[in-house]
């Protein structure tokens, strides 16, 4: 299955990412990627996409990651609602005092 993802490069404490279509099975870090659809920078907060690659791609039934999913959103190129991507939270248990 072909996946939009974050693809992490930049230097240490200086990070920037690409957004890459690759395979699923394809870990981030492998460098194995088909298309080169956008980029993201963390400090500055800008994001560029190439949108008529992405409907195209999405189209053709790419699953966009979570967070990317966020962006595309953002940018109104899908429509749909966001996702929550941070982790659950777990149950606190109350101590009983006995």
């Amino acid at each position: 299955m072909l996946t939009i993802r974050l693809q992490r490069t930049g230097r240490k404490n200086q990070a920037q990412f690409r957004v890459v279509l690759t395979d699923s099975k394809n870990s981030p870090k492998s460098g194995r990627f088909k298309e080169i659809l956008g980029s993201y920078d963390p400090k500055s907060g800008t994001t560029e996409f190439n949108a008529d690659r992405i409907k195209h791609w999405v189209g053709l039934g790419a699953q966009a990651s979570g967070t990317v999913h966020n962006f595309l959103v953002d940018k109104k190129i899908i429509a749909g609602d966001k996702k929550n991507v941070l982790p659950k939270k777990t149950k606190q248990t109350k101590k009983e005092d006995k």
